[in-house]
């Protein structure tokens, strides 16, 4: 198969040029389908959709326009296109589409690429697939029902005919587009490519080492630029003493950048930047830089200080945002079970930091970026700049994992901006440490539970308190509480079946960026929930799994409705993707009949249990883990995922396992903190992540569904950290409710 690198982009315009140099062929866009009806108001080139282009030598070309930061996504879309189409797989090409709002939504976070894109593919296959069958039914004066398309030929069914996709291309370009209520699909029992396992187009390249990504570009005449950022969020440079820095072989310039008033949004940092002729003298000069900084409204900051607050303040009654049944003013204490659950800031941590190059000419700016939103970049590029955002060209690379960081196109504003004030092309790479000093970064949270039991201590009613600084507040001034679309995110979607349910959030107050972290606002909802059903379980003296079923009722398609509270789901419809019970007790099922299979326990070893449903996928985690003299020795993990219809089922297994791997460096060893204003850790010696010795065997079990796909980059998180500190509880008695476990064990 060939493929494009990331970097070999080609344009919607361009695409014309590229069939020139093959004779022409079939350059498909949709006249009849729009992306989103905001990017049909704004630019009617929305109806030209290029997602599918033929070459007379039988290419297949197809567009994947999002971005590939190991999670194969430029291996799922050719997938669902090359299916509809009848593609044969050896002769695709996969292009990488720029930034271009005629795609509509290029974000590639929330895991919704293919949940959000898999009817929109299977669509433009079709279509393709008509236009090429109608091309060899006019040729051969036959009706359109007698042929049939199948591995890149269309085939008469009355004869031995057949014609190469790449003979029918020129013709078929001149056929009109079909409308969408004309198309036909396969049927699922007919797909060669989607729910089969393929290797990622780009796994070669990778192996040999010629995959591009954003630290792999080199433009011609280009300086690299290295920035020390203000240690506080709103300090400035108050002095500055480059004498030092200038006389660094190879240091050619120092800039002062602005930094920015107001919300944080994706505005860069300000500081101060060496300009040099290589990436290490960048970095050396950058050390000999002698900087004193403004004062900050938020040198005061202190997480150990903040948490403490915001323990005692989730504590305390907040504004209710969830309410079903009767208001909860109090209930007797000897009738109640409670307990607080804190999580503290976090960072991605991904291998490969932030990294742009930007090149601003007097015709534009052109950008190379591994970046998550290519639109987003193009947006903000173009602001900062004072152009049209047509005038912006982004490319997209490959990407060294992003977790969400590189959503947020700061790197790229300040290689756009220095760009401009040199009037050469210019490279910005972070390091490690500004990557963990000057993030996004997964906010400080504190969560009460309490429930009311009866004689039997059983469960009759649940109140619960979140607090955490929202991620609103890096795009508002004055925000301090937490958003809908927060609040969504594993607190009040958790569907018990219990008559009086009331939940709360408190306000919090941002001093530093926040930003979304790969499983958002789950991260912590989850391990509360989780962590405080294995609690409810251990007091009723029963397993948590059934806890968890007799929590969750009967089988039903929970609305929340008439609870106060308009739910999100992740901006699908419920009919679409329902809150399911049943595929909740499904999972807790499979689960169940995994576990009793295992060996039995030996001396201070224990199994913990969580489920969780995010990015409306049903995911459950067992984890067992070993406890002697206060060493933990996590030994294996077994995940269990209903996902819906998957495309890639290898993805799944691979996703699903850096899940855990991640879901467990958090809850063992994830913490920022601060003091002063400033970050205190660096690097992965403060900031670790599990290495291979921490490791567990891990098992991935693929739940086969016919439900709508769902997500998949992030779901297999949320359950890891709750089911991790209750197999601790099982194993020692010791119930821990504060992360990270390295403050209290030895991991």
């Amino acid at each position: 198969m060939t493929t494009f690198t990331a970097v070999e982009n080609i344009s919607r315009r361009n695409v014309l040029k590229l069939f020139g140099a093959v004779g022409g062929g079939l350059v498909l866009g949709s006249t009849s389908l729009a992306w989103s009806p905001m990017a049909l108001a704004q630019d009617k080139q929305a109806l030209m959709n290029l997602f599918v282009a033929i070459g007379e030598d039988d290419k297949v070309y197809l567009t994947c326009h999002r971005s590939e930061m190991g999670q194969g996504i430029r291996t799922g879309i050719p997938q669902i296109l090359a299916d509809e189409l009848e593609a044969d797989w050896d002769k695709i090409v996969v292009v990488q589409g720029l930034g271009d709002k005629a795609y509509g939504d290029q974000n590639t976070d929330g895991s919704r690429s293919i949940r959000k894109q898999y009817k929109k593919m299977r669509q433009m296959g079709a279509m393709a697939r008509t236009m090429l069958e109608q091309a060899a039914a006019d040729k051969w004066k036959v009706p359109l029902t007698e042929v049939y398309a199948k591995q890149s030929r269309v085939h008469h069914k009355g004869s031995s005919k057949s014609l190469r996709f790449g003979e029918l291309a020129v013709a078929a370009s001149a056929i009109k587009v079909p409308d969408i209520e004309t198309l036909t699909f396969k049927p699922d029992s007919e797909f060669n490519f989607i729910g089969k396992p393929k290797t990622i187009v780009d796994m070669d390249d990778i192996l040999a080492g010629t995959a591009m990504f954003g630290y792999d570009i080199n433009v011609d005449g280009m300086v690299y630029a290295s920035i020390t950022r203000p240690p506080v969020l709103g300090s400035d440079v108050a002095t500055l003493d480059d004498s030092a820095a200038r006389k660094v072989a190879g240091v050619l310039d120092i800039i002062q950048l602005p930094v920015p008033k107001g919300a944080p949004l994706f505005q860069a940092l300000g500081g101060v930047a060496v300009i040099a002729s290589n990436t290490w003298s960048a970095m050396e000069g950058r050390k000999a830089l002698k900087i004193t900084w403004t004062k900050s409204v938020n040198d005061s900051h202190d997480t150990t200080q903040y948490l403490a607050d915001l323990v005692e303040r989730v504590k305390q009654p907040g504004k209710v945002m969830r309410q079903l049944g009767a208001s909860v003013d109090s209930w007797p204490a000897e009738s109640t079970i409670n307990a607080v659950y804190t999580v503290p800031y976090l960072t991605h941590a991904m291998m490969e930091p932030p990294v742009a190059t930007a090149s601003v000419t007097a015709d534009g700016c052109e950008i190379w970026a591994s970046t998550q939103t290519p639109q987003s970049t193009q947006q903000n590029v173009a602001g900062v700049l004072g152009l049209a955002e047509d005038k912006v060209k982004v490319n997209v690379t490959l990407l060294g994992g992003g977790f969400g960081r590189k959503s947020k196109p700061d790197f790229s504003v300040e290689a756009a901006m220095l760009s401009q004030k040199l009037n050469k092309p210019v490279k910005v790479s972070w390091t490690r440490e500004d990557e963990i000093q000057n993030g996004y970064y997964h906010a400080i949270s504190a969560q009460f539970y309490q429930a009311k039991l009866d004689k039997n201590n059983q469960p009759q009613a649940m109140l619960a308190r979140t607090g955490f600084p929202s991620i609103s507040s890096t795009f508002a001034e004055g925000v301090d509480l937490p958003s809908a679309g927060e609040l969504d995110l594993g607190f009040v979607d958790v569907p018990l079946a219990l008559p009086q349910i009331q939940l709360e959030a408190v306000k919090a107050t941002a001093h530093t960026r926040i930003g979304w972290m790969r499983s958002v606002c789950n991260i912590q909802h989850a391990f509360g929930i989780g962590s405080f059903m294995d609690e409810l379980a251990v007091k009723a003296n029963k397993p948590c799994l059934q806890m968890w079923r007799e929590m969750l009722g009967e089988a039903r398609k929970e609305t929340l409705a008439d609870q106060g509270f308009e739910y999100g789901n992740y901006g699908e419809t419920l009919e679409d993707h329902p809150i399911d019970v049943g595929r909740y007790h499904n999972v807790l099922d499979i689960m169940e009949a995994k576990l009793v299979k295992q060996a039995p326990l030996l001396k201070n070893q224990g199994w913990g249990f969580a489920i969780h449903r995010s990015f409306t996928t049903y995911v459950a985690v067992a984890t067992l883990v070993e406890v002697k003299d206060n060493n933990l020795k996590v030994l294996k993990s077994i995940a269990a995922i209903d996902a819906g219809l998957v495309v890639n089922p290898d993805r799944l297994k691979s996703q699903t396992e850096g899940a855990i791997i991640f879901g467990l460096s958090l809850a063992m060893m994830g913490e920022i903190s601060f003091k002063d204003g400033q970050v205190q850790q660096s690097n992965f010696h403060d900031y670790p992540l599990l290495r291979l010795p921490q490791t567990p065997d891990i098992e991935v079990i693929h739940i086969q569904s016919t439900a709508n796909p769902a997500g998949v980059g992030e779901p297999g998180v949320p359950p890891v950290a709750p089911s991790l500190t209750n197999a601790i509880f099982a194993a020692t008695g010791k119930r821990y409710r504060d992360l990270p476990l390295n403050k209290v064990l030895s991991v």
